[in-house]
């Protein structure tokens, strides 16, 4: 369900400015994909931090996206739902349950869905847990996915988010879907989640040097 959990001007104004934002920058962006995927039926992950750009590539997919439910994901969910794409309020960690449980529902209704692993507030590229146990639960498998920018804003936030700029060259690139069986080790999948979204970070840099 695409609920609010705030509302004022700003939350209405704010989210459709970076809409038209984002809309520019990617139309001014020269984008490469390396091993994209042929369907959308996976739980797409990648690291808070490279969240941005991905609203514009991966538009109009009806993804369903993990989204805090605080004040400031309320302008995120507000701008993923204008890029076509369903919110489900919560997060790994606090209101883990309910949504986790909603986000289960969607993949059986035959939505791709998304995680930040290490949001809403880190640690910073720290894989937590609750996203191996919705693969485990619905048997579909994890797409970690990795974000390069040539031209950006890295804020001073907890994940050193990156803001786009325009005119510049973007790498988005995919690794091996990662599957979870009932008798996997759960930290243990969380590991290697961790260490494919760093590599693949790592090798979109690189395709736009």
């Amino acid at each position: 369900m695409n609920e609010s959990t705030h509302s004022s001007p700003l939350h209405s104004i704010l989210p459709f400015l970076a809409y038209l934002y984002i809309l520019f920058t990617g139309a001014t962006t020269r984008l490469r994909w390396e091993n994209r995927p042929e369907n959308a039926d996976f739980i797409y992950t990648l690291w808070h931090s490279q969240l941005a750009f991905m609203l514009y590539s991966h538009r109009g997919m009806g993804i369903s996206a993990l989204v805090s439910k605080s004040t400031d994901g309320e302008y995120m969910a507000r701008v993923l739902r204008k890029f076509g794409h369903n919110t489900v309020r919560g997060s790994t960690s606090r209101g883990a349950s309910q949504s986790l449980m909603e986000l289960i529902e969607r993949a059986a209704a035959g939505f791709p869905v998304a995680i930040t692993p290490d949001g809403p507030k880190g640690p910073k590229g720290k894989v937590q847990q609750g996203v191996i146990y919705l693969a485990q639960r619905t048997g579909m498998k994890i797409l970690p996915t990795g974000v390069g920018l040539s031209r950006k804003i890295t804020f001073n936030s907890w994940d050193n988010f990156e803001f786009p700029l325009p005119f510049g060259k973007a790498a988005i690139v995919y690794g091996d879907p990662i599957s979870v069986s009932e008798t996997d080790s759960i930290p243990a999948k969380a590991e290697e989640l961790e260490q494919a979204l760093n590599s693949l970070g790592a090798e979109a840099l690189e395709l736009i040097k």
